[in-house]
Parts: structure tokens; sequence; C-alpha cells
């Protein structure tokens, strides 16, 4: 098989330094401005901790607000940890880098999307795509979490 450059692995690995960075100086200096977070996740991935009633309220995807209240953010080369507030209940969550689906900054229009494309058992695997279960990357659409989005 021909060798080949793999842009999609090489951006996702980009994109999850740039998380890293963020979420690193944000732990160690706080949110600047109005900045603030809408991350969303698999619940399901490998490593994920939350509370057992979380995982069974959000048994997919959750997506959480790091904005006014939030604490011990605390990130490490594989994710990071950080303890929310859900109903005046603190609840300590550790979310890896690779079950992370979304991270949108909307204070400044920023947003990536990451996603796990498979390749159906049918097709010939030419380099026509991404690898079965390669990651990829993108930046999202902000409408979704605009306050006057219906």
């Amino acid at each position: 098989m021909a060798r080949s450059i793999d842009y999609g692995n090489l951006m996702h690995q980009a994109m999850r330094g740039l998380m890293r960075k963020v979420l690193g100086d944000v732990g160690a200096r706080g949110l600047p401005g109005n900045h603030h977070f809408f991350i969303t996740f698999d619940t399901n991935a490998p490593g994920v901790k939350l509370a057992d009633w979380l995982h069974d309220r959000y048994p997919g995807d959750m997506t959480i607000v790091l904005q006014h209240w939030f604490t011990g953010l605390a990130v490490d080369d594989d994710g990071f940890a950080v303890t929310l507030n859900f109903g005046n209940q603190p609840e300590p969550l550790y979310i890896p880098f690779d079950a992370i689906r979304t991270f949108v900054d909307p204070s400044v229009e920023f947003g990536l999307r990451f996603e796990t494309h498979e390749v159906d058992d049918g097709e010939d695997g030419d380099d026509d795509g991404p690898e079965p279960g390669a990651p990829a990357a993108e930046v999202v659409s902000l409408d979704r979490f605009r306050k006057d989005h219906r």
C-alpha cells in the first residue's frame, strides 16, 4: 500500500493540542474577558469519569459550560478534570480529549467539531477518505449556541 500523509489525524492532534493549551491557561489564570466554553463530549467514551446519576441523565452526549462557576480545572496530556455545579451539587468530572465532540467559545465565534469516520465493510480501502475510525476535525457553526437562535 502506498504511504501517504494522514492530514486528518494530524489536524485532529493539532486541535486537541489547542484545547489542551487553552484549558491549561484557563486553569492557571482563569477565563479572560467574556470567554466561555461549551464542550460536548461522549459520556460513554473510555476514561470519562462522572457521577452515575449524571451518566444516567446523559447516556450519550453531554454539554458542559465553563463560564461562571467551575473549580479545580486541571489539564493533563490526555484530558481535563473540573468540578461543576449541578443544581447546587458540586460534581467532579474527568473528560479525555478523545471524548470531546465539540469545543466552542461563542464569545469570539470559535468552534471545533471532532468526528470519527467509519469505513463501510464493502469499501475497497482506496485512499478516497479517512481510514476506519480515523478522527477528523473541523470548524463548527456557532448558530446553535447563540442566545437568540430558535
